[in-house]
């Protein structure tokens, strides 16, 4: 991994911000909580944490400090006490950055492929579902059998191309409860939401984004083509009955 990628991840979760109120137990550091998160991620092994605090227990040492910094690590509940109230918004410049060093140093060429430019496909997907908790910020699915279910939904843009079996994440966005009920408009909201936010950002990389059929709406492929990017989309016949009929005829 890259130093100056650690340094920059640690610089920004040492600056994150501390919900706890004062007097409360203040063992551990809310940056501690994000790097001993971040190096779940990392190594893909959910039973990192776990492995480190017992290498600690028997040898004073773990690789959780050597390799992430992290001073003390938290239990899995802790982590998430100091996480959770942090709006995850504060780690997107972050993000954006981390994908800007990746294009400055050549490491994007190649993912470059359709009319010489980035494949950013677009999707929505579900970070959070329950029948039982909720906040403000959650859409609302009411079942077949009257039971509610609370979802925290968003658009994660990545970085795709043939033959590149991995992905480069872009800046995601989450949907509000203004957005709607219904998966298609929460998704068309949160992708023009993105288009908003990251679009002159990301338009000098000459990006083309890739989604299925809900996105394909005359609304939506104007936003795109405003943040001069282009567009490749999914249309059925089912949805798009007269492009389908034009096609076939």
């Amino acid at each position: 991994m890259d130093l100056d990628l650690v340094d920059q991840i640690r610089s920004t979760f040492s600056a994150l911000p501390d919900c706890r109120k004062q007097g409360n137990n203040q063992k551990y550091a809310v940056e501690d909580a994000a790097l001993s998160a971040f190096s779940v991620f990392f190594t893909q092994s959910p039973s990192f944490l776990d492995y480190q605090r017992r290498m600690q227990k028997h040898h004073n040492r773990n690789n959780a400090q050597s390799i992430f910094g992290v001073h003390q690590i938290p239990s899995t509940s802790q982590i998430g006490n100091l996480l959770d109230p942090i709006p995850p918004e504060t780690l997107y410049p972050m993000l954006a950055e981390a994908g800007d060093k990746l294009y400055a140093q050549g490491c994007l060429e190649p993912f470059i492929s359709i009319g010489g430019t980035l494949l950013v496909a677009l999707d929505g997907t579900a970070s959070f579902s329950s029948e039982r908790i909720s906040c403000p910020c959650c859409t609302r699915q009411t079942l077949k059998n009257g039971k509610t279910v609370y979802r925290h939904t968003m658009v994660t843009p990545v970085i795709v191309a043939p033959g590149q079996s991995r992905v480069v994440p872009l800046p995601p966005e989450f949907v509000v409860a203004q957005d709607g009920q219904e998966k298609q408009d929460c998704e068309l909201a949160e992708a023009k939401r993105w288009l908003i936010a990251w679009g002159s950002h990301y338009a000098p990389r000459r990006m083309t984004l890739l989604g299925d059929d809900r996105y394909c709406h005359q609304p939506f492929c104007e936003a795109v083509r405003q943040q001069q990017m282009d567009f490749l989309l999914v249309c059925k016949p089912d949805s798009h009955a007269l492009l389908a009929v034009r096609m076939g005829g």
